[in-house]
């Protein structure tokens, strides 16, 4: 994957957080710097053009005089305003965050993030930085994902593409870990509205007291600490797309407030009563059965036909057949590539397990456990050992017998191409040797 011509910056003073961002976003930026010391900002900021800034908003007390990240936001934005911000805080500091917003932050991301949420924040950021810079945003060169050929999932990307043209709100429905995210961004990036933001809002990890002034803004004054006038993230969203994930989740007495903001296309901010206007589209997700919730008097059906003009269920990995495996070899190739081993592949004699394995957690789970595996390999294959899915227990009512026939069929096809050879026959199937004399005496095959 061609990496796009940028400087990012990541100043935080954790360590941990900084190798962890750069390992992320080295992969699909060409420059990522680190410092602990925000001083290094104005080297950084004179010697090159710095599009994105990842700024921790709360360094210890006395660290570097006591300045935190308002301060040097406010410098940023002084010393290089096409430069974004995205601001790097705890959950229990979103206010903070918010204030930032309106000091002139880009946005913010949670500690600790997703990664895939990460990636996409810094993409916005940066197609933000270039509009400001008057350079043409490459959307060519995109963040890559892979869609498949399955039946499904092709019905579902039409689905999403052609209601991606108009301003119809759309419910995304589907397991965890089936790409919900990378879908509403789908659509976003292929709408009109793609040049303005993309503002994404995990309401699952939103408390109820934080529910009004994160999604409506406030004024100076509305609580304590409420020291400047604040804008919400519907309002930040303003001419893009606003993502809702988990709107499941909402408790029944916040759902009434969020209806009135859909039907009204206006935000109060809390403190004030003159209503906003807005222009935003709406993507909302869920992974529960929204529709049963509405049938226990659990979720609002005024609020259900307001946020699904269009609905798209997107599958889990078990019901795409046929992409299981170009998945897999698709996140091995994105994979090898992070770690700096682009010619792993994975071992042809025991690929078929890929397709036999439910992946319960879907595509979050396969990237989860190739990633282990890229990082445990010591040669270029990858075995279903290494990927954790060899000995897969199935719960009792999945076809445990038919599993239990394909690991005794491997076992004994390897032990006849080796004529017996305990040890090449361990290698190849990515098993130890004790391993594979337990699954002999299992099977009663010695």
């Amino acid at each position: 994957m061609r990496k796009k011509q940028a400087c990012i910056v990541v100043c935080d003073d954790q360590e941990e957080i900084q190798f962890s961002a750069k390992l992320i976003l080295k992969k699909h930026f060409e420059t990522i710097l680190t410092t602990s010391h925000p001083k290094q900002l104005y080297q950084f900021l004179s010697e090159q053009t710095v599009d994105v800034v990842m700024l921790d908003m709360n360094y210890r007390i006395g660290f570097e005089d006591g300045r935190e990240g308002i301060h040097w936001l406010k410098e940023i934005v002084t010393h290089s305003p096409h430069t974004c911000i995205i601001l790097m805080t705890a959950f229990g500091k979103i206010e903070t965050a918010v204030e930032g917003i309106k000091v002139g932050a880009f946005d913010y991301v949670l500690k600790p993030w997703e990664n895939e949420k990460l990636l996409q924040t810094v993409e916005n950021a940066l197609a933000e930085s270039r509009r400001r810079q008057k350079k043409p945003v490459d959307f060519a060169s995109e963040k890559e994902y892979f869609i498949g050929t399955s039946p499904k999932i092709k019905q579902a990307y039409s689905v999403a593409e052609k209601v991606a043209k108009t301003d119809a709100n759309v419910l995304l429905l589907g397991e965890n870990g089936t790409g919900k995210f990378v879908f509403a961004s789908h659509i976003h990036q292929h709408s009109t509205r793609k040049d303005k933001p993309f503002v994404h809002v995990d309401l699952g990890s939103l408390s109820e007291n934080l529910f009004e002034s994160e999604l409506f803004g406030y004024a100076r004054g509305a609580f304590t600490d409420a020291k400047v006038d604040t804008a919400g993230r519907f309002e930040t969203a303003s001419g893009g797309t606003i993502f809702l994930d988990e709107i499941g989740n909402i408790p029944l007495h916040l759902q009434s407030k969020l209806l009135s903001v859909l039907q009204t296309k206006t935000v109060t901010r809390l403190g004030e009563s003159k209503p906003r206007p807005l222009d935003v589209r709406i993507i909302t997700a869920t992974n529960i059965d929204i529709h049963g919730e509405v049938r226990k008097k659990h979720f609002r059906e005024d609020l259900l036909y307001r946020i699904n003009t269009m609905e798209i269920v997107i599958p889990p990995l078990r019901e795409r057949q046929g992409d299981i495996r170009s998945m897999a070899e698709f996140l091995l190739r994105q994979t090898g590539e992070k770690y700096n081993n682009a010619n792993l592949t994975f071992d042809a004699h025991n690929i078929e397990w890929l397709d036999r394995y439910p992946w319960p957690g879907n595509i979050r789970e396969m990237e989860n456990k190739i990633e282990r595996a890229v990082i445990l390999s010591d040669g270029n294959q990858i075995s279903v050992s290494q990927l954790d899915i060899f000995d897969y227990q199935p719960e009792p009512d999945n076809d445990e017998n038919a599993l239990s026939d394909l690991e005794k069929t491997a076992i004994e096809k390897s032990l006849a191409k080796y004529a017996g050879n305990i040890s090449k026959t361990a290698e190849e199937l990515g098993l130890s040797r004790a391993a594979l004399y337990r699954r002999m005496e299992k099977y009663n095959l010695k």
